[in-house]
């Protein structure tokens, strides 16, 4: 079976834009970069995930309502075996080649490819309204050295939201005191997140 074909971009891109430990905001300037041909281009994962020379791009989606952040549990059976059993507060995956209809990926794509990946993961019956806030860089991980997000925060005006997938588990709003007793659970990036989240929310 043909390995998945997932969307990268060099590190040198990255690197000539501005490289950054963390979160950067300058979100418009980086993805108008990063989705400009020929930067953009399609790898198979399994050699993807062992490649340094090259970032996947991970939308990574907050939910929020009332002041609570909305959080889940990584099963075992979540593609990225190296993120299995930690909390999150970012719900997102890999760009597809599926995800376009041309040779090329732009920001149009993106757009379609984050609406999927949310679709797939949360059945959401609320209205809300959505921003890109942030990228997040974390060269200090085996997983953050091949990964690169763009974090979206979603304001939602109920808290109706379900699991879309068996991954998705323990899924539900917390607050942040809660989440702070939680904080040394959450994975890399979600902690990188709630030690921003002022910022990130506005």
């Amino acid at each position: 079976m043909k390995d998945e074909m997932i969307l990268v971009v060099p590190r040198t891109s990255l690197d000539a834009l501005g490289s950054f430990q963390g979160l950067h905001f300058e979100v418009d300037r980086y993805l108008q970069a990063f989705f400009t041909p020929p930067t953009p281009r399609f790898m198979e994962r399994p050699l993807a995930e062992e490649d340094p020379n090259f970032k996947q791009i991970i939308p990574y989606a907050i939910f929020t309502h009332a002041g609570r952040i909305l959080s889940y549990v990584r099963g075992s059976k979540s593609g990225e075996q190296r993120l299995a059993a930690k909390r999150s507060i970012g719900i997102g995956g890999h760009m597809n080649d599926t995800d376009t209809d041309h040779a090329g990926f732009d920001l149009t794509a993106y757009r379609k490819a984050l609406a999927r990946e949310i679709a797939e993961e949360l059945q959401i019956s609320t209205p809300y309204q959505e921003r890109p806030v942030a990228l997040l860089n974390d060269d200090s991980t085996e997983v953050g050295r091949v990964h690169l997000g763009v974090v979206h925060v979603f304001e939602c005006e109920t808290d109706s939201i379900q699991c879309g997938e068996a991954v998705i588990t323990d899924l539900r709003f917390l607050s942040r005191s809660e989440l702070q007793e939680q904080r040394d659970s959450l994975e890399t990036w979600s902690q990188i997140c709630f030690d921003h989240l002022d910022t990130l929310l506005g």
